[in-house]
């Protein structure tokens, strides 16, 4: 049993930065990937970026350019570094995790962040 807690939402002016972390507790592995999603008033879930157990790093065209995915193996957790953030970021921000074959999926509950002058 894996479980995800996002924190580091909050309030923030147009082009204001926010870091998100994700921290995975439970039988999670340096292996398994990780990523971001996010969930908009109204809108159905996106993915936003992933990092993989083998170093892999992606982002959807959105945020390239703007935000930074990474992660802290010796302490269990995924960062999501946001800069620039625009009032169409305004969302919940989701953690996910999976090992490679796909045998187990997790989801955390997410944080909010809003994105208003």
């Amino acid at each position: 049993q894996i479980q995800l807690v996002e924190s580091g939402g909050g309030l923030v002016q147009p082009g204001g930065s926010l870091r998100l972390s994700c921290v995975a507790s439970g039988s999670a592995s340096q292996f398994d990937d990780m990523r971001w999603y996010r969930q908009a008033q109204g809108k159905e879930r996106e993915w936003v970026a992933t990092v993989t157990g083998n170093g892999i790093i992606a982002y959807a065209d959105f945020v390239k350019g703007r935000f930074t995915v990474s992660r802290d193996n010796a302490k269990n957790t995924m960062y999501l570094q946001m800069n620039n953030l625009k009032p169409d970021d305004t969302a919940v921000y989701i953690c996910h995790l999976q090992d490679v074959p796909g045998t187990y999926k997790y989801w955390g509950q997410g944080t909010k962040v809003t994105v208003s002058s």
